[in-house]
């Protein structure tokens, strides 16, 4: 599969860039900072920002599937408009444990579980 990852330079962008790599797939690594992707084969890296939509859009035209592993500053909007317009069918989002369902319609930001340090990493701020 053609397999684009956005935020391709982060903690889990980079182990997931190099898991597709090793599975054999070929990947469209994008990231702000393309330099820091890890170099593997099968691996393009891409300098891109997801906030811009049509850019985004057209860095992964072709694509099987897009995996974001984005933080969660990019709204969602902006990346399922630049899947239809690229005509990519396949969307994957991994997310932190913050977002988690703890009990039916409780995440676990919503309770004391989460420490207070960790709350605006988790919502982006």
């Amino acid at each position: 599969m053609k397999i684009a990852v956005l935020g391709a330079s982060g903690r889990a962008g980079s182990e997931i860039t190099r898991e597709l790599a090793a599975r054999g797939h070929a990947v469209t690594a994008i990231a702000r900072k393309p330099e820091a992707i890890p170099a593997a084969d099968g691996v393009t890296p891409v300098a891109g920002d997801a906030s811009d939509a049509a850019a985004l859009a057209d860095l992964i035209k072709g694509s099987d599937a897009v995996i974001s592993a984005l933080h969660f500053d990019v709204p969602a909007e902006t990346i399922l408009t630049a899947l239809k317009t690229a005509g990519v069918p396949r969307l994957l989002v991994t997310g932190g444990a913050a977002g988690l369902e703890v009990a039916p319609d409780v995440r676990l930001i919503d309770t004391r579980a989460l420490p207070a340090e960790r709350h605006g990493r988790a919502t982006g701020g």
